[in-house]
């Protein structure tokens, strides 16, 4: 029997699951093929590179994945405890710098005295001993042949697209306004006060940029005969609706974005008064506070399209662009056929998934996933029962969604809707919201 779990993958669920087979006292090799090979979309030789957005999401327990990384914090999740320390200002959100994020995690990984690291891409699946396969939405070629042969399944895609990144300093603040979408949500009972002191006292966050509505029609006319990266051929056109690329919103319709990323609801232009007919909401992208983000703008349009389109929105007109939106492939399995609710394959035992290529959507879904896999990883290794997790947490009916939703199975980002239904029907959604949350946590046990 080998003396150590065989975890492949360093990206968010590999690390987590990694951490949390260490903390059992049992050897991890984790294998991570950067520096030596990178996919399309990362450049960054650290562990836990991000590569989309570079915030975690609401930290409300009204909001769905707020839940998830409390459940998580409460577990004794990794990752999240590092999020939270290395946190930019985000609003309600919890955002990194990605860069601090990526060296933090990979120096806690590399200090771990049960963990080695081995940074060679690895192409073949051990035929022994216990195995965690998170490779992630890019995993390499010749292991995608391998895990389509495990598991004797097509392998299955869709597309995840990244935001433009600009610089602060270059976005015209005589235009712009700084604020956050409505003011901070407010408990409705004593515990739920204590929990919103955590996001009290935080400055606005995030910078806004309003259109009326001669300005938001000349945009998505142009935005709609923009021109597009034309796919290879072997790739198919499936896109996840979840991360919808922004020109495709916007032929679905010409008030669609304003229903969408450009909605200008929650918000009042203090120099006005009034609510703007769109607005364009940028979002802090790392600790120095000199980048920024244009929030829901994934896309696949061409970099020149891109700088020509964007440059419209007023606010940018001469804004420095230091990334562009980028569209690449992702991969996951049909998992609802193949895995059971500890991400445990059915038909080999000794192997476990995590992470996007399981189905699960997001990155804390992705830490979650990696930790529920890693502990069962562990408890299969020292021969003790699989740990479950109850559905009406968040982490338990993500898991059974994961296992079980076998109808047009697609990825899958943490909701209330995969939750229970409450025993009383409640017509107010942010109460119905704070009753499942606290439910989940009173269910929660491990």
């Amino acid at each position: 029997m080998q003396d150590y779990i065989t975890v492949i993958g360093g990206g968010l669920a590999g690390c987590e699951a990694a951490l949390q087979i260490a903390k059992k006292g049992i050897k991890v090799k984790l294998y991570e093929m950067k520096p030596v090979k990178f996919s399309d979309a990362h450049s960054n030789k650290n562990l836990a590179e991000i590569v989309c957005s570079n915030s975690f999401k609401s930290n409300l327990l009204t909001n769905a994945c707020g839940l998830l990384k409390e459940e998580l914090r409460i577990l004794g999740g990794e990752l999240i405890r590092i999020a939270d320390r290395v946190k930019v200002p985000a609003g309600q959100a919890l955002a990194v710098d990605r860069d601090v994020f990526a060296e933090n995690v990979t120096k806690i990984i590399e200090e771990n005295k049960n963990i080695e690291i081995i940074r060679e891409e690895i192409t073949k699946i051990p035929e022994s001993g216990v195995v965690v396969i998170a490779t992630g939405p890019l995993t390499s070629k010749e292991l995608s042949k391998q895990i389509a042969n495990l598991v004797n399944e097509k392998e299955l895609y869709f597309y995840d697209a990244a935001a433009p990144i600009v610089e602060k300093n270059s976005i015209d603040m005589n235009i712009a306004f700084i604020g956050n979408r409505y003011d901070e949500e407010r408990g409705k009972d004593e515990e739920y006060d204590i929990w919103i002191e955590r996001l009290k006292n935080q400055e606005d966050s995030y910078i806004n940029l309003p259109m009326n509505k001669e300005e938001y029609d000349n945009f998505v006319n142009e935005l709609i005969d923009a021109q597009t990266v034309i796919l290879h051929d072997f790739e198919k056109r499936e896109i996840f609706e979840g991360c919808m690329p922004l020109e495709v919103m916007a032929k679905r319709g010409k008030d669609t974005l304003r229903f969408g990323p450009l909605k200008p609801v929650g918000f009042t232009d203090k120099r006005t008064g009034r609510r703007p007919y769109a607005v364009v909401q940028l979002r802090q992208d790392n600790n120095e506070g000199t980048l920024y983000n244009l929030v829901g703008f994934q896309t696949n349009l061409k970099y020149g399209e891109q700088k020509r389109l964007f440059s419209m929105i007023p606010g940018l007109n001469n804004a420095n662009f230091v990334k562009y939106g980028v569209m690449h492939r992702n991969t996951y399995i049909n998992s609802v056929n193949l895995l059971d609710e500890t991400y445990n394959l059915k038909k080999d035992k000794r192997i476990f998934f995590a992470g996007q290529i399981t189905g699960v959507e997001g990155y804390v879904e992705s830490i979650a996933s990696g930790f529920v896999a890693g502990i069962n990883a562990a408890e299969n290794f020292l021969n003790k029962e699989k740990i479950i997790f109850n559905e009406k947490t968040m982490i338990g009916a993500l898991n059974k969604y994961i296992s079980s939703n076998k109808e047009n199975f697609q990825p899958m980002n943490a909701n209330f809707g995969i939750l229970p239904e409450l025993d009383v029907k409640i017509k107010d959604k942010k109460e119905r919201y704070r009753l499942l949350a606290d439910r989940s946590l009173e269910t929660l046990n491990f």
